[in-house]
């Protein structure tokens, strides 16, 4: 067993145990002293990586950008067939697989959309979402290194991802599917070419959140809860990450 399975077996068995003995509907902090320090380091992360990088790219042209965000949304949709599955929701699982056959043969490997003009939803279910789809709470709230905002349950479900995830399968767990094969680095630059496509298309956003809150990492943490909420009900009004900031 390599040093990155046991770390990660280590890691589920850690927050399994964590969202046992947590009460399933709080939402207090763990660690908010901590949380809040690592919330300025990501903050300052922010500011001198990821916001100019993000600046950069939504000077590309739009037929780039547009490109990019459905190669990488493409990509994303695969965990959401397994998801489907296990929440027992048969139309989302045949939404996101046709999703994804249309787009990555007519729409040449996920760059272009024709899925979408055909009526198919590339919906975006993940782990933590299919936990709370049964009925098991947030668990208590902490902020990630440059990950983020999180949860007890939300943090166990990105682990359990990589287990369920096709293109985590071929890349980072280092198996083959249908004659496909990748590696680390596929697989975190899709997550790395996703997190730039969220930070372009919420500048104005975010500088409007954060221009408006008395507590930037309070309203932040209550956007992230919120949007958690509406996706595990099914009733965001986007299937993008966070899509409720331009409220």
């Amino acid at each position: 067993m390599t040093l990155n399975k046991i770390s990660s077996l280590g890691l589920a068995i850690f927050f399994s145990y964590i969202l046992i003995i947590t009460p399933a509907k709080a939402t207090t902090e763990c660690f908010e002293p901590v949380s809040r320090t690592i919330f300025k380091f990501n903050m300052a992360f922010d500011d001198v990586v990821l916001e100019p990088i993000a600046k950069g790219y939504n000077k590309l042209p739009n037929i780039i950008k547009v490109g990019t965000s459905n190669f990488t949304s493409n990509i994303a949709t695969l965990l959401s067939i397994p998801n489907s599955l296990l929440q027992g929701n048969i139309s989302q699982v045949g939404h996101a697989t046709g999703s994804v056959l249309v787009n990555t043969t007519l729409g040449i490997l996920g760059f272009f959309n024709p899925a979408e003009r055909l009526g198919l939803k590339a919906y975006k279910e993940d782990v933590g979402q299919t936990l709370g789809y049964y009925g098991v709470g947030h668990g208590c709230y902490f902020v990630l290194p440059i990950l983020g905002p999180t949860t007890v349950r939300d943090s166990f479900g990105l682990i359990a991802d990589t287990f369920i995830d096709p293109f985590a399968h071929i890349t980072i767990r280092e198996h083959e599917l249908m004659g496909i094969s990748g590696n680390d680095l596929d697989y975190f630059s899709v997550k790395g070419t996703s997190a730039i496509d969220f930070r372009a298309d919420n500048i104005k956003n975010i500088e409007s959140l954060e221009k408006n809150s008395i507590d930037f990492y309070s309203s932040l943490k209550s956007v992230y809860l919120q949007d958690r909420e509406n996706k595990i009900k099914n009733s965001s009004s986007t299937e993008d990450d966070w899509g409720n900031l331009d409220n």
